[in-house]
């Protein structure tokens, strides 16, 4: 089974991706509503034997819910030659001691670490461009509304390919130790 974790997007935020995915001009795919998560490790394949384990090395991170907030429009591997435009996330320490905590949990278990970690949400996967320069131009001047969400769990979950797209099933949700203090 094909696996990944990630934090789930609260569904105003989903609302605002949205709206900035409208922005993008260009001959590609974007990605599905329902597909708005931020990746903290992507497994593969899995053998099913492998889960039990897997939930139990998950369920050794810990972390405190935190604030998250939506900060620029980018590209991957960069504006030239983009091949997936995303949103970045921030603050990055946050998310990146929770990411290096997954990666540290599933090492043990065999997975490969990640050789570097970038919180983003993907908006687009970029099959062709016509015009690389003017798609450059549109992911430089999309400006981000300024939006905040709480992150206070994390999933694991199965993703099957589908010629629809993929679909998501969540096999075991992470809780952040404590709650978020609001003034």
């Amino acid at each position: 089974m094909r696996l990944f974790i990630a934090f789930e997007i609260p569904e105003d935020i989903r609302n605002i991706l949205i709206a900035v995915q409208d922005k993008i001009s260009f001959s590609g795919k974007a990605t599905k509503t329902k597909e708005f998560h931020l990746t903290l490790k992507f497994l593969g394949e899995v053998d099913e034997g492998k889960v039990p384990a897997l939930v139990d090395a998950l369920s050794e991170v810990q972390f405190t819910r935190f604030e998250a907030s939506l900060s620029r429009v980018g590209a991957f591997p960069n504006a030239n030659d983009p091949r997936v435009v995303w949103v970045g996330i921030e603050p990055h320490e946050n998310i990146g001691a929770v990411q290096q905590q997954v990666d540290a949990c599933t090492q043990k278990l065999g997975f490969e670490p990640d050789k570097r970690f970038h919180p983003h949400l993907t908006l687009a996967r970029i099959k062709f461009v016509d015009n690389r320069k003017e798609l450059k131009g549109c992911i430089e001047s999309i400006n981000v509304p300024e939006a905040s969400f709480t992150l206070d769990s994390f999933k694991l979950i199965k993703s099957t390919l589908t010629p629809q797209g993929p679909v998501y099933e969540v096999l075991e949700s992470f809780s952040a130790q404590q709650a978020l203090s609001r003034e």
